[in-house]
């Protein structure tokens, strides 16, 4: 094993001290939890804003600092896995540990070594990444196999957290493209969900992401699977790419367009839910989540399922079918994935982390064929300079299924610096080339008043994006919910 490797299951073993910087980021949280079940005996720091991990570290009775000291930090550490967040120049308990030479290791590459210990699975694409995994770990809870999943959210499935454990022998994790982080993982399987252009302010061409997912299908275990989406251009041309050096694993396809097991067919929605088959399967299923695209990460994950239980002995029968069909028609999705935050008044309020022209249109689209006589009043807050600016006419033009559209400044990324080429601005004049109902308001809480004078009973409001309009989502919500209770003006 490698020396990162040694070092973690030497900690897991001897149950020694593992402190995390950074320790309520959802990864971090999770394999903080992992770490936690095996034995180790984690803690860590963070800032002391409040997020949905608070409740899991206290329920585990992890301690963590709400701030960062280099008295936290003492010789009693086997181990630092901090945050890609944080470097050495601006976090101090970073330079704290280089002094006193304790090993350090980024989460990514702390991730990477813990999956070399299992049967892993990496999850990976630039869209549906953590709704796959989330499926993925529903279904194998359903089938009682022997693995832990690590998705990119809180699900609800997992009791509200991001990682769930039924046994010790595979490993199933959302593994992400961003500086080829996934390229620290230990795969024997890859789903492949899409690959198109992202993350401009690393990879600058639609060739560099590419060849990115080309270096990690490479990395796939002889004798291992590629399942891919073969209704994704990228996907596939990714794949034909990596057949060309690597003819000792197999490929599965799947979607609308796949050949083979997982072919989708007889896709309607009805009821509030999508139903479809598998060719390869000879059964109705149906997942309550809206569109094509949960439909799509939905058969990815009974790929990846089937190929963990067959590699497990288990038989792929009609009793077990069954408890998957059950299980898939349960799901309820994961945090800011066409998350419904409530109803009242009337409306449906909903949040989603869609920040690419593609989730966003395809999102949309899911909703509208869901709630078709609904209108979709949509706050969008662009994320990352470089990616508005890349793909502004793309943004601009994925709005078509909304009635009414919101946009707001860019929410910046502290991984690049503001150059003045491209403004939340800069968007909503281009929208309006394509659309006829786009207002713009800097600060999404700035919108709340305006927005209550168009919502009417009947519409769907969704916040939509990576930034923090999530709040805007929220607020009108909970006015909306203190108006039903209280008779008191919206």
């Amino acid at each position: 094993m490698m020396k990162l490797e040694k070092i973690i299951s030497g900690i897991i073993r001897r149950k020694e001290n593992v402190y995390f910087i950074g320790i309520k980021g959802t990864g971090m949280c999770a394999l903080a939890e992992l770490l936690h079940r095996a034995g180790a005996r984690v803690s860590g720091s963070d800032t002391g804003d409040v997020f949905y991990t608070n409740a899991i570290l206290d329920d585990l009775r992890i301690p963590y600092f709400e701030c960062f000291e280099p008295s936290h930090i003492t010789d009693k550490l086997s181990l630092i896995i901090y945050s890609a967040a944080y470097s050495a120049d601006k976090n101090p308990e970073i330079a704290e540990a280089l002094r006193r030479g304790i090993p350090l290791a980024k989460y990514t590459d702390a991730l990477g070594a813990y999956s070399a210990m299992f049967d892993s699975s990496g999850v990976a694409g630039v869209h549906g990444k953590t709704s796959t995994t989330a499926i993925t770990g529903t279904l194998l809870a359903a089938a009682d196999l022997p693995a832990q999943i690590l998705a990119g959210s809180a699900v609800t499935s997992f009791g509200g957290r991001s990682t769930i454990t039924i046994g010790n022998k595979y490993f199933v994790a959302e593994t992400c493209e961003y500086r080829k982080h996934f390229l620290s993982f230990h795969p024997r399987r890859v789903i492949l969900t899409g690959v198109e252009s992202d993350h401009q302010d690393f990879f600058p061409t639609y060739e560099s992401i590419r060849g990115a997912f080309v270096e990690y299908g490479e990395k796939i275990e002889s004798g291992g699977e590629l399942i891919y989406c073969a209704d994704d251009a990228g996907a596939c041309e990714t794949v034909n790419l990596i057949q060309k050096k690597r003819n000792d694993i197999k490929y599965t396809p799947y979607g609308f367009n796949a050949d083979g097991y997982y072919k989708i067919k007889n896709y309607r929605t009805e009821n509030g839910k999508s139903v479809f088959e598998l060719s390869g399967i000879p059964s109705l299923w149906t997942v309550r989540v809206p569109g094509r695209h949960t439909v799509l990460n939905s058969a990815a994950a009974i790929a990846l399922v089937k190929s963990i239980a067959d590699s497990e002995g288990a038989v792929f029968d009609e009793t077990l079918v069954n408890k998957l069909k059950v299980a898939l028609s349960g799901f309820s999705g994961s945090k800011r994935r066409s998350e419904i935050i409530g109803e009242a008044g009337g409306i449906l309020f909903m949040d989603d982390y869609a920040h690419h022209p593609t989730a966003i249109k395809t999102t949309l689209a899911g909703l509208k064929e869901f709630y078709h006589e609904r209108r979709l009043v949509v706050s969008f807050m662009p994320h990352t300079y470089s990616r508005t600016a890349a793909l502004l006419s793309g943004f601009a033009a994925a709005f078509e299924n909304a009635g009414i559209v919101f946009l707001h400044k860019i929410y910046p990324s502290a991984r690049e610096e503001y150059n003045g080429a491209v403004t939340g601005l800069s968007l909503f004049e281009k929208t309006k080339t394509f659309h006829d109902n786009v207002y713009y308001v800097d600060e999404p809480l700035d919108a709340v008043n305006q927005i209550k004078s168009i919502l009417r009973p009947g519409d769907i409001f969704i916040s939509l994006g990576a930034g923090d309009n999530w709040r805007l989502c929220e607020t009108l919500f909970n006015e909306y919910k203190e108006y039903k209770k209280t008779g008191a003006a919206v």
